[in-house]
């Protein structure tokens, strides 16, 4: 590496890239630590699997039943009382309001019906359910 001999008189006219190279690696190490803070939590629900589905279109009542029957309301812990005030007020906002429920495949049965009798008694005429295509 060649080395300069400066005599003080002239003007220093490089880029110190060192410090722009600490920086942007202190900022990506922010990124890293806090990237899976920010992502969505999610509730690993294992859905039943269907040759026949379509494409369902989004919806502002998604209702998602766990492996223990639990239902979760946009991603927070519910109960059967928090559903129907929801699914209330979205009808009240929109008559033609679709309320999409996400089962696991090891729900009892029952509990399925139990959600969408909760969500028809709502005032919610509109529902699907949730699969995983074959």
């Amino acid at each position: 590496m060649a080395m300069k001999l400066d005599n003080g008189d002239d003007l220093q006219s490089e880029i110190n890239v060192v410090p722009l190279v600490d920086i942007i690696l202190v900022v990506l190490i922010i990124f890293m630590v806090t990237a899976p803070m920010i992502m969505k939590p999610s509730i690993n629900v294992n859905l039943p699997k269907a040759a026949s589905g379509e494409a369902t279109v989004p919806s502002k009542l998604n209702i998602t039943i766990a492996p223990d029957g639990k239902l979760n309301l946009d991603g927070k812990n519910v109960e059967d009382t928090e559903v129907q005030a929801r699914a209330i007020e979205e009808f009240k906002k929109n008559p033609d309001v679709q309320a999409i429920i996400s089962a696991d495949k090891d729900v009892p049965h029952g509990r399925v019906v139990s959600v969408l009798d909760i969500v028809k008694g709502a005032g919610v005429k509109k529902f699907a359910i949730s699969i995983d295509k074959k």
